[in-house]
């Protein structure tokens, strides 16, 4: 059985008098280790019901594991796995910048303009390898026994777009390398396909994204991208970045790349066609659904932009954290070469 944590205590729970004591005792057992703490009880194992109820059995209660896990249920506990949202490096601006980017954001919705959530979600091997997860079936399906790179048939390469205001995802599946001239092509293929139809007559777009990958903060290749994006659709495209230590915090994360890894977690993803179903299936209580596209280009990596062509940008930094905000407005078309 798997590891119980905590959550909320709930305020008291019916029917339990006739077991004075035993909720506290579980509780207690339940709380996590802290340094310092003896290394006795169940606080440096893996807590299981069947370890619980033995525990409380040498305390004096009559209790069985299937009660164990019905009681601590009662008491707030349920399955939970680890969060990444620590950072060893707290960057002291970064409060301020996710203030920042709150601002902007309710800014670009209240005008009715578009904004995105962007970002790159970590490769996928493609061919029958073990994805974790588990999934309903009469016998375990049997998959290759290594995750040898050499022994895929490709690499999904996967860039979202996510639109908070419709709650819509857009993912294109690349089958090359993960570059800035790749995010801009699947930033621009949303944009003909759903962005200027659902944001008709709009001009300005909001880009939020992590500071590093293909939308890095510092990445001349990617705003030399969206420039030729502002100049072709007549787009003004301000970006704002999360800081080092926050990628979590985007959108996109928790509202589009969690779901769709859980409609396919288990699933062995074979050919790219699997990969584009399982992401156009997805669903969610709160109205979540996704288009997916398959990019087949092929991106050049180490490709640099030269002094001049970087002095051609219009890209105006904020006052707020240039550095992390920007907004770039289409060229004058006889200023471009």
């Amino acid at each position: 059985m798997s590891h119980l944590a905590s959550v909320a205590p709930a305020e008291g729970v019916p029917g339990l008098k006739k077991r004075p004591g035993i909720l506290e005792a579980l509780d207690d057992l339940l709380q996590d280790a802290t340094a310092g703490d003896p290394i006795t009880g169940l606080k440096w194992t893996r807590k299981t019901s069947r370890k619980l109820a033995q525990q409380l059995r040498r305390q004096g209660f009559n209790v069985g594991h299937s009660t164990v896990s019905r009681l601590a249920h009662a008491l707030g506990y349920t399955l939970r796995s680890n969060r990444k949202r620590l950072s060893r490096k707290r960057n002291p601006n970064r409060d301020r910048q996710m203030r920042y980017i709150a601002r902007q954001r309710r800014k670009f919705e209240k005008a009715g303009d578009p904004v995105i959530s962007v970002d790159a979600k970590k490769k996928e091997l493609i061919g029958s390898f073990k994805n974790s997860g588990r999934t309903l079936r009469r016998q375990p399906l049997d998959v290759l026994e290594t995750d040898f790179p050499g022994d895929a048939a490709g690499q999904a390469r996967l860039y979202g777009i996510y639109d908070p205001q419709r709650n819509a995802g857009y993912m294109v599946v690349g089958v090359s390398h993960e570059t800035a001239k790749f995010a801009v092509a699947a930033i621009r293929r949303w944009w003909i396909e759903v962005g200027r139809i659902y944001y008709r007559g709009h001009t300005h777009l909001l880009i939020q994204a992590d500071g590093g990958g293909a939308n890095r903060s510092n990445g001349w290749l990617w705003k030399a991208g969206l420039q030729a994006l502002a100049d072709e659709f007549n787009l003004t495209i301000t970006v704002t970045h999360f800081p080092p230590g926050a990628s979590k915090w985007n959108l996109i994360e928790h509202r589009m790349f969690g779901p769709i890894s859980l409609n396919w977690a288990g699933q062995p993803l074979v050919s790219y066609e699997t990969v584009l179903k399982f992401i156009r299936t997805t669903r969610t209580e709160t109205g979540f659904q996704c288009q997916a596209r398959l990019d087949t280009a092929i991106y050049e990596t180490g490709l640099k932009i030269t002094a001049a062509e970087k002095a051609q940008l219009n890209l105006q930094p904020h006052r707020v954290f240039p550095e992390w905000n920007y907004t770039i407005r289409p060229r004058d078309p006889t200023s471009k070469k």
